[in-house]
């Protein structure tokens, strides 16, 4: 499987939010949402902040794939739940790098907010 190419990961470090197409778990339409995306270079990440109550990361897992939207680039990409706390943490860190106080983080000896429990990584299709 090749991974996703340097433009890729370019605009997922500058772009404040980006779009990403869902598709329904039983109609199976389309549905875009706003988001917030974090990177280390290698890897895509992104969070539910309310956690797997929204519609669109149910929609993500039970259907496997989405579009991920960055400007003028769209790139097909399937999900990633993150289960392993330290890794969750990690990203919970890169989301608070790029937006600040507003990310809610767990520390070690605590349990994974909501966010961390619905974070992702991204990988190509």
């Amino acid at each position: 499987m090749a991974g996703f190419n340097s433009e890729v990961f370019d605009a997922a470090a500058h772009q404040k939010e980006v779009r990403l197409t869902t598709y329904g778990r039983k109609s199976g339409k389309p549905h875009d949402v706003t988001i917030w995306i974090g990177t280390d270079g290698k890897h895509l990440y992104i969070r539910s902040g309310q956690g797997m109550r929204r519609h669109w990361p149910q929609n993500l897992v039970a259907r496997g794939e989405g579009v991920l939207h960055l400007g003028n680039l769209a790139v097909k990409v399937k999900p990633r739940l993150l289960t392993d706390p330290a890794e969750a943490r990690m990203v919970s860190a890169l989301y608070g790098r790029k937006y600040g106080p507003f990310v809610k983080a767990s520390k070690a000896d605590q349990p994974l907010t909501e966010g961390e429990k619905a974070t992702f990584e991204l990988l190509p299709v």
